[in-house]
């Protein structure tokens, strides 16, 4: 289930890249639900590794919209998922068509 200011992220096309805590699953199709609301998107990409390494200067924006800062969105998907430790799986999805 997803939050409702991801799923307005990812239903407008601000956000397109989604990153999850452990390695990547199959699949070429990602599911977001909020509420009775559904979106299906194509993923064109997987990255895996640290949450810093997937969550860089030149893309972090795509990942967490309102962030200023790279940190910003570190600590934002820190606060989530409780720790930066492990391993994270960035999913680059393509946006919906408006």
């Amino acid at each position: 289930m997803a939050k409702k200011e991801v799923f307005l992220w990812l239903k407008t096309g601000s956000k397109t890249i989604d990153v999850r805590k452990g390695t990547p699953w199959n699949g070429n199709t990602a599911t977001f639900q909020c509420g009775p609301y559904h979106l299906e998107l194509p993923i064109v990409k997987k990255e895996t590794g640290k949450l810093a390494e997937v969550i860089r200067q030149d893309n972090y924006k795509a990942v967490i919209p309102t962030a200023k800062t790279r940190e910003d969105a570190l600590d934002y998907l820190r606060a989530i998922y409780g720790t930066d430790e492990g391993t994270f799986t960035a999913y680059h999805v393509t946006p919906p068509k408006p």
